[in-house]
């Protein structure tokens, strides 16, 4: 099992991380953005996964994989409560294709 707290500051990181974390969920996404995801890349050990949660979006994912982002916690924005299955894989079909290009894979 992994343990992957939501910080929001790079002194949450580093008390997570000496605390056992193995993942960091930078959470809010929205908020921290990209540059701060460069930022702490800078500063926490490349083996760390850095994990954006929280205003991700399928046209977003590119800058962060940039800035040296590992993975994207989804959650409201794959699925909300009573959605239907058919939209969320709509949903989810829309976050695979933007990780592809995000990757600059061929799609």
């Amino acid at each position: 099992m992994s343990c992957a707290p939501g910080v929001a500051t790079p002194n949450e990181a580093f008390l997570a991380l000496k605390n056992g974390a193995d993942v960091l969920k930078m959470f809010p996404a929205e908020q921290l953005g990209p540059v701060v995801t460069k930022a702490w890349r800078a500063v926490i050990a490349k083996e760390v996964p850095l994990v954006p949660v929280g205003g991700i979006s399928p046209d977003n994912m590119g800058p962060f994989l940039t800035a040296g982002a590992n993975g994207f916690g989804l959650g409201s924005a794959l699925y909300k409560p009573g959605q239907s299955a058919e939209v969320t894989a709509h949903h989810a079909q829309l976050f695979i294709d933007g990780l592809a290009v995000a990757r600059g894979e061929n799609r």
